[in-house]
């Protein structure tokens, strides 16, 4: 009877972990918006318009969203992923904070054109805002293009390895890693923009891996059999 009401017990445990791990990772689409929120602010000469700041002010407040949200997922699938591979399952853990840790940077470049603006700097200022976006931009291409594909990488490989969802979903984070990256380099040297359609579709197989596996985890969680694998080995 107590071992049966413990696997009832462990079941609902790993079912609320990969719900939860799940929702995090579809939250981090949240900040798909600030494609255009940030056009303004990213413009040469928004920091001697007028108007409201409120769309980069959202943005922002979107991406910091995000950064916890990426956090969030490696640290909630840590315990099992450990199981499989303690040190692979930290290094996604490291991995997404120093992800996380970029985007924080590049929220408070682009709000600091925002400060600059209510400070009335007037022209004086162009420079410097023209400055911080070309800043934002290099901190994006470095925590939201190279980064992911580290990440993914690493949970592809991890995933695969333990059966966790079916192999052909880890399969598409594992590809999509290499083509991410190689779509990175191809921005360094000029190969492509940083913002083009090739580089949208450079980072479609890790969009399409990073929400599939969110709807997995939310709709049918962690295979059964693989976790009581997993658990025999703890």
């Amino acid at each position: 009877m107590n071992i049966s009401n413990t696997t009832v017990t462990t079941t609902s445990s790993h079912r609320k972990r990969s719900l939860t791990a799940g929702m995090l990772y579809l939250l981090t689409f949240v900040s798909i918006p600030t494609l255009f929120l940030y056009n303004p602010v990213k413009s040469a000469n928004y920091i001697i318009g007028t108007g409201p700041d409120t769309r980069a002010i959202i943005g922002g407040i979107l991406e910091i969203i995000v950064a916890f949200a990426g956090i969030g997922t490696a640290v909630v699938l840590f315990p099992m992923l450990k199981k499989q591979n303690e040190s692979a399952a930290l290094g996604l853990v490291a991995a997404r904070i120093l992800e996380s840790g970029t985007i924080f940077v590049g929220v408070a470049f682009l709000l600091s054109i925002v400060t600059l603006r209510k400070a009335g700097v007037g022209a004086d200022a162009l420079i410097t805002a023209r400055a911080l976006v070309a800043l934002y931009n290099r901190i994006f291409l470095l925590g939201q293009s190279f980064m992911p594909a580290i990440c993914d990488l690493l949970l592809g490989f991890l995933l695969y390895q333990s059966r966790l969802v079916p192999r052909r979903l880890s399969v598409i984070g594992i590809a999509g890693a290499p083509i991410l990256v190689a779509g990175f380099i191809a921005v360094l040297f000029g190969l492509t923009g940083q913002h083009g359609p090739l580089a949208g579709l450079i980072a479609f197989p890790v969009a399409i891996f990073e929400f599939s596996l969110g709807i997995w985890l939310v709709v049918k969680g962690f295979n059964p059999k693989a976790v009581a694998t997993l658990e025999s080995k703890s």
